[in-house]
């Protein structure tokens, strides 16, 4: 089983350009590599294989010869990437694969092998670059694939070491109507499982967001290209970096205990790149980061032999009684509160969807004994 581990590097003065010199390489390959598939594409209707550009790398390196000092499985490997990201264009119907900017938050670059791990020294030794001092707060044991080397906007280096340890993936266990968990995401509350309790949405970007205001003047007021203006986008850079650590923190703090507590999860599909597009909630939307709670949910589970369910967008599953199964169609938005007319069963909207997801899922499921709510197919309560 692959297992990624990620440490803190310390370069010294001498081997930070010699990193950096790295990722420029490895960006400009990547970008390169992709206009020459496009133009390929556009002009001969011919499509460029990882194997064709990689034979272009020596001609390439002729034309600039500053890519000689770069290890070359680097470049190999940016270009293995652009070739898998092109595999998910056409199979996955993910986005076309975008020119890399050196304005991003993160740069990297990648070394499939000729490295060393020192777990007794703190030391990782990379190709070309030398040994680096590394604390290694863990370790592992298995076979080690290749290493991705990073450096965030505030200037910190990290190395994220893949590992196959030779264990197999476990095989999910068996799980029943008890030992499921329904979860419905909000706004208001970040979660509201099934078992009646609702997770706060800590809300780090808005509690964050009159300093970030107040860095981005400061910014913006700088002159252009001078030292000033550096320091005030690294003051802007951290307090982006802590709302983001913040809010990485608590997904896997809630991620590990639901699934550690769980056999099996039910969540709802959720279209959140649609919802976006509702310019009054997409900041409230993209602070919460649904999908990467879902991402680490789907990975945790397959890692600890847990099961994940998902249920489809369109169920109305705070409208149906989770007791009867009555629909009510006339419920709106600002409504958090029901009550059934037919079993008259006092309904928490938030905990009402909750429990419905968790039912469908396990009906899809064929699972003995889950009764109450049913999808309807005709609404109940007809207009009067």
């Amino acid at each position: 089983m692959l297992h990624a581990y990620k440490y803190r590097m310390y370069p010294t003065r001498t081997q930070i350009p010699l990193l950096m010199r790295h990722i420029h390489a490895c960006r400009f390959v990547y970008n390169h590599s992709l206009e020459q598939k496009i133009r390929a594409y556009e002009q001969e209707g011919r499509k460029l294989s990882c194997f064709d550009m990689n034979n272009h790398l020596p001609a390439l390196k002729e034309e600039h010869p500053w890519l000689k000092e770069i290890n070359s499985q680097s470049l190999q490997s940016a270009n293995k990437n652009l070739d898998n990201a092109f595999t998910r264009f056409f199979r996955k119907k993910k986005g076309f694969p975008k020119f890399k900017s050196k304005k991003n938050p993160v740069q990297s670059f990648q070394v499939p092998q000729h490295y060393a791990v020192d777990f007794g020294r703190r030391r990782i030794k990379l190709p070309k670059i030398g040994e680096i001092k590394t604390v290694f707060h863990r370790i592992f044991t298995g076979k080690m694939k290749y290493v991705t080397v990073s450096v965030t906007s505030t200037g910190k280096w990290f190395v994220s070491i893949l590992v196959d340890d030779g264990a197999a993936t476990p095989e999910p266990v068996p799980f029943t109507l008890d030992t499921t968990l329904g979860i419905d995401v909000g706004l208001t509350d970040f979660a509201t499982l099934s078992t009646g309790e609702k997770v706060e949405n800590p809300r780090h970007l808005k509690n964050s967001l009159q300093r970030l205001e107040v860095l981005q003047r400061r910014v913006s007021r700088k002159v252009k290209g001078s030292k000033n203006r550096q320091k005030a986008i690294q003051k802007l850079a951290r307090c982006h970096e802590k709302v983001a650590n913040q809010r990485n923190d608590f997904l896997h703090k809630l991620s590990n205990r639901v699934v550690s507590e769980n056999q099996a999860i039910a969540v709802e599909s959720l279209n959140v790149a649609g919802m976006q597009k509702n310019h009054k909630l997409a900041q409230s939307i993209g602070d919460v980061s649904w999908s990467a709670f879902f991402a680490m949910l789907d990975y945790k589970c397959r890692k600890y032999g847990k099961t994940l369910l998902s249920i489809g967008r369109f169920d109305p599953s705070s409208k149906i009684c989770s007791k009867c199964g009555y629909l009510k169609r006339d419920l709106i938005l600002s409504e958090r509160e029901w009550i059934c007319p037919d079993c008259g069963t006092h309904h928490d909207c938030d905990i009402n969807a909750a429990i419905n997801i968790k039912k469908f899922a396990l009906q899809e499921q064929n699972l003995v004994g889950v009764a109450g709510a049913e999808r309807a197919v005709e609404p109940v309560d007809l207009p009067q």
